[in-house]
């Protein structure tokens, strides 16, 4: 091979070892690359669990902020007699960084879906804008719906609940949760919504608390006038010695009572050192001497 040619092949043929040194470069930016990468997901997934623990850490310190306020509830409640048992009070505490404010009331101020008299729920859902004929016919579908169906007679209640096109009979036992009002028939949604913060299934009475009740309540009980129900509304919340004289004024009247019952509604507003706030809801029954002091029959809050 002369000369001109070797000088030919040697540029068209670039040498053995720098096709290697260029390979070997170009594998180890594709790894570099690589571990980027993956250091960049590693480091997102730091990031996410350390965000899920702390909001863990936040929902374990809110359920124990709630059992202490049910506690302080308790130990409120029963610390006297039955017959002086407050029926509505409230009361703060700092626990670690987070400050607490708790509202509590018998639930007897709220209306049993399961006890409640016709005149009651008519009153409440006449009171809430319903004709009272409406209010009437409403009444009549929720006692139609707790009422247990007398096997030897016809279902008038399953057949109109058949006829209306219902997928589904009336309960014939009592509500298992307020929820169900909604599924009561010829109950509009709105007036639904609107009764569900006086309704309970949990006081057990057929009475309401006018201590503990609401306005709207009160104003449902049969046999309540304008006058009265000033006269209730300017008593209420002045200490349990007006609250005996509130009953006395009332007098005899059927549904109304101050005993505070067994069963009382918490409210809970815990407000962290982060500024974030929290809001929770339960309902206790106080069990006296079975062992524990109290039972939590509902438990709610907005942590999510």
């Amino acid at each position: 091979m002369t000369a001109a040619a070797m000088k030919i092949l040697r540029r068209v043929t670039p040498p053995t070892k720098r096709s290697r040194d260029g390979f070997i470069v170009v594998a180890v930016l594709w790894i570099l690359g690589a571990l980027a990468t993956l250091a960049s997901i590693y480091a997102v997934y730091v990031i996410n669990t350390a965000t899920a623990m702390g909001v863990n850490d936040d929902r374990l310190q809110a359920e124990g902020l709630v059992t202490a306020a049910l506690e302080l509830t308790t130990y409120r409640l029963t610390s006297t007699d039955a017959d002086n048992r407050p029926s509505r009070g409230d009361f703060v505490f700092r626990l670690g960084r987070a400050g607490v404010t708790v509202d509590f009331r018998s639930e007897a101020g709220r209306i049993d879906l399961n006890k409640a008299p016709k005149e009651l729920l008519a009153g409440l859902f006449a009171g809430l804008g319903a004709k009272y004929s409406d209010a009437e016919y409403y009444a009549d579908r929720i006692i139609g719906w707790r009422t247990s169906q007398d096997p030897d007679k016809p279902d008038d209640e399953a057949s109109a609940y058949r006829t209306a096109g219902r997928a589904y009979p009336p309960r014939h036992a009592p509500f298992a949760h307020v929820g169900e009002l909604a599924l009561v028939l010829g109950l509009p949604p709105f007036l639904v919504e609107r009764a569900m913060p006086f309704v309970t299934v949990f006081s057990g009475r057929a009475e309401i608390n006018v201590v503990a009740a609401a306005p709207e309540v009160v104003a449902a009980v049969p046999g309540m006038t304008p006058d009265r129900l000033y006269a209730v509304l300017s008593q209420v919340g002045r200490g349990q010695q007006n609250a005996q004289f509130l009953q006395s004024f009332v007098g005899n009247q059927p549904g109304i009572t101050i005993d505070a019952g067994k069963t009382a509604r918490v409210s809970v507003r815990m407000d962290f050192g982060t500024g974030r706030r929290v809001l929770a809801e339960a309902v206790i029954l106080l069990l006296g001497e079975t062992g524990e002091p109290f039972r939590v029959l509902s438990w709610r809050d907005d942590f999510d």
